[in-house]
């Protein structure tokens, strides 16, 4: 229902209303006593899950504000909650961010407020999901690659290619791919098979994933119509997925550095970019245009971008720190072996998320829109 609902939001385009916009908060006052955030797995840690990785207990305990989390599975469910309220901050990736802005569901962001605003990756800045006609409206949190994750034990060698979960094929353990294989359950994985066909197909003269003609976007589909016929599960909890990878028998699917690193400690599980590249996401702390609580989403914004939290973060999630600093001066568990592991460096090689329109590079009109990536994939999970 949430993906229904969504619907007439994206339709409404990524207008952003002309003239002069200015944040709403100018200062910071008391503590109202709580925060309500809307965030990815695994990105707000309070000991719970690892007693190593802590980053709200102390920050409750210095700003006097409660920290409530809500965790969201897609893009969409974000901004289906956000657009119902109640909530105070969201950590938008860029598939939603432009649509939060678009539809006024997130104010401007005063970053004189921000402190530590200065130690943020100038890569990410001004980064255009999150900044329109220069105003900026989140402060960045971490970004990373979606990786192909697999069982060590079929793959002696790392695949090579998407391939292995996009096509029919025998896996190197002699056994069919179908219903070992998973696929994520969001619309913005049409620019994955996008992205696997720029390599595969380049007369289609794809340049970018969340840019699709009518014969392009055509194309993707029919390939993750193919693709349906070898999945096992659509997935968009990453606890399910870990789950399906240690007891359900599956063996390969798209995932985030998260669900890697929590099943490699145990399971014969790793992962790889293969030889097509990857999409990836750039994720942005947004404030609701009606936040109850803003001295505490301002408090919790500035605490977000502490060397030590995002150092931490990284290790936790296996992602890149929106504070460059945080790999390097040891105030957390981060170091800058890890951040290149982590993939710093490939910043470029990345195609992040971002929310299709129908104007793009090709012409005024030449893309097909989101709704029409939200309508047509639920088709296609549903065998159409």
């Amino acid at each position: 229902m949430q993906k229904i609902r969504l619907m007439g939001t994206a339709i409404l385009g990524l207008a952003v209303a002309t003239g002069p916009i200015v944040a709403q908060v100018t200062e910071i006052g008391e503590s109202e006593g709580q925060v309500n955030i809307v965030a990815w797995a695994g990105y707000i840690e309070r000991g719970e899950t690892d007693k190593a990785f802590d980053w709200v207990t102390s920050f409750e305990a210095a700003s006097g504000c409660k920290v409530n989390v809500k965790t969201a599975n897609t893009s969409d469910e974000m901004v289906a909650l956000m657009n119902e309220g109640g909530f105070d901050l969201v950590t938008a990736s860029g598939d939603a961010s432009l649509r939060l802005i678009a539809g006024k569901r997130v104010q401007p962001i005063n970053i004189d407020l921000i402190p530590s605003w200065s130690t943020v990756d100038e890569r990410l800045k001004n980064a255009a999901w999150h900044t329109v006609d220069g105003v900026h409206y989140g402060v960045p949190y971490m970004w990373g690659p979606n990786v192909l994750m697999y069982n060590t034990d079929v793959f002696p060698e790392p695949p090579t290619s998407w391939n292995v979960v996009f096509e029919p094929m025998t896996l190197p353990d002699g056994q069919p791919n179908a219903g070992r294989v998973q696929a994520y359950d969001g619309p913005i994985h049409i620019a994955d098979a996008a992205q696997y066909l720029m390599f595969h197909k380049p007369e289609l003269g794809i340049t970018s994933p969340y840019e699709l003609n009518e014969e392009q976007y055509k194309a993707a589909l029919d390939l993750l119509r193919v693709q349906r016929t070898i999945v096992g599960r659509y997935w968009h909890d990453a606890f399910i997925q870990i789950d399906d990878f240690k007891n359900e028998g599956v063996v390969a699917s798209g995932s985030w550095p998260f669900q890697v690193g929590l099943l490699a400690a145990d399971s014969p599980v790793a992962s790889t970019i293969p030889q097509e590249g990857a999409t990836g996401w750039a994720d942005t702390t947004m404030m609701h245009v009606d936040a109850a609580n803003p001295n505490c989403a301002y408090k919790w914004m500035e605490h977000s971008l502490a060397s030590n939290l995002q150092s931490d973060l990284s290790v936790w999630f296996g992602a890149n720190p929106a504070v460059p600093a945080a790999c390097t001066d040891g105030r957390g568990m981060q170091t800058a072996e890890g951040c290149t592991a982590n993939g710093m460096d490939n910043f470029e090689e990345i195609r992040f998320w971002t929310t299709p329109t129908a104007n793009c590079s090709q012409g005024e009109g030449a893309c097909v829109p989101y709704y029409r990536w939200v309508s047509d994939y639920i088709a296609v999970i549903g065998g159409r």
